[in-house]
């Protein structure tokens, strides 16, 4: 017979898979604002607005859980961690509002070579995409993947500035924005990252450590 627990472990599971979904759909949307230079802005918005109500709710249904049902073991370490991983998909939707504002901020920049960006955005939503199948199935294996997957989101960001700085005839405003760009995208890969550490609290009881 099913617990009153675990219908309610399982609300909470619906409500992070739909920002999951949101958080996903917010920084395709941003990252691809970029490459075309489109204006984002407003929608990129709503879905961090969207994404802070979700937050809210889930944070009030733990608390009501952990109140109601006085939870043990993994139970208890699964409520915590979904209230830490609706606080990485809030981020996602944040760091996916901050790309939108620097065509807003730098104005238009089709002219500018949008490949580094392009391609550290793809891994970035990747590693968003299998964190949350990482955390759906509880896969340990795949969220150490996530995780390797980091070192690329920060190489791409650390290299770009390395070659920006080295080529005093590049176009700075173009680097100027690449980079904020990036910098946003290297967040939110690391965020990408706690959500698998948090799948790891909640199999093993362990925490990894973090950089």
């Amino acid at each position: 017979m099913k617990r009153l627990l675990d219908i309610g472990l399982e609300r909470l599971t619906n409500m992070l898979l739909d920002m999951s979904s949101i958080s996903e759909k917010a920084v395709e949307m941003a990252v691809e604002a970029y490459a075309k230079d489109l204006k984002v802005t407003s929608k990129v918005f709503q879905f961090s607005e969207e994404l802070r109500i979700l937050q809210d709710e889930v944070s009030d249904l733990a608390l009501e859980l952990i109140a109601r049902y006085q939870p043990v073991a993994s139970d208890l370490r699964y409520i915590r961690s979904c209230m830490e991983i609706a606080y990485g998909f809030l981020r996602f939707g944040r760091y996916a509002y901050d790309i939108s504002q620097v065509l807003d901020m730098f104005g238009d920049l089709s002219h500018c070579d949008p490949k580094a960006v392009e391609e550290a955005g793809k891994k970035a939503r990747e590693m968003i995409k299998l964190s949350v199948i990482a955390f759906k199935e509880k896969d340990l294996a795949l969220a150490k993947k996530v995780k390797d997957m980091d070192d690329e989101v920060d190489d791409a960001y650390v290299n770009f500035v390395k070659k920006a700085i080295s080529n005093p005839l590049s176009d700075k405003r173009c680097d100027m924005a690449a980079t904020l760009i990036l910098r946003y995208l290297e967040r939110i890969a690391d965020h990408a990252t706690y959500i698998c550490e948090a799948v790891n609290y909640i199999m093993k009881g362990e925490r990894t450590s973090r950089r």
